[in-house]
């Protein structure tokens, strides 16, 4: 995770090509043996079809070599989705999808999502919401951001 994008791209190479050579190997070699029904036959004909998104890690450095940390960041919502009753509308969905994306682009962007919320409430109803700019700074990337909204980062 701490080097370039060209050096993952490289070490990727490196390392998870023969891995993956070797496996689609084994696939091909399993296929004639194995029941296409059975649930190994379906296993090897679905990672066959999507041999190209499995390799997609390979083709660019910048890629994530998994979906952890997308997974991680919808796990708080999966869990308690059966307690969000007020989501049975498609605009109570709807809103529910704004504040969620709104919570984790903070998180991402190293905010504490109270306190970014909290000077969203008092800001918003402050400014011209069609005035772009005003809007830009109140974005979680914003370097405007005052520094109660961001989370304290902790020294080595």
């Amino acid at each position: 995770k701490d080097v370039s994008p060209q050096k993952r791209y490289e070490k990727r190479l490196e390392c998870s090509q023969p891995v993956l050579d070797a496996f689609s190997a084994w696939l091909k070699e399993q296929m004639p043996r194995v029941l296409p029904k059975s649930a190994l036959g379906k296993a090897i004909k679905y990672c066959r079809n999507q041999w190209e998104r499995l390799e997609g890690f390979l083709k660019d450095g910048r890629l994530e070599i998994d979906n952890n940390r997308a997974e991680r960041s919808i796990k708080p919502f999966v869990i308690g989705r059966k307690a969000w009753l007020f989501s049975n509308t498609a605009k109570g969905a709807t809103s529910s999808a704004i504040v969620y994306s709104v919570v984790e682009t903070a998180k991402e962007n190293g905010l504490n999502p109270f306190h970014y919320l909290s000077y969203l409430f008092e800001q918003l109803p402050n400014i011209d919401t069609t005035d772009r700019e005003q809007l830009a700074q109140l974005l979680p990337w914003s370097t405007t951001l005052p520094q109660e909204c961001r989370v304290p980062t902790k020294s080595k």
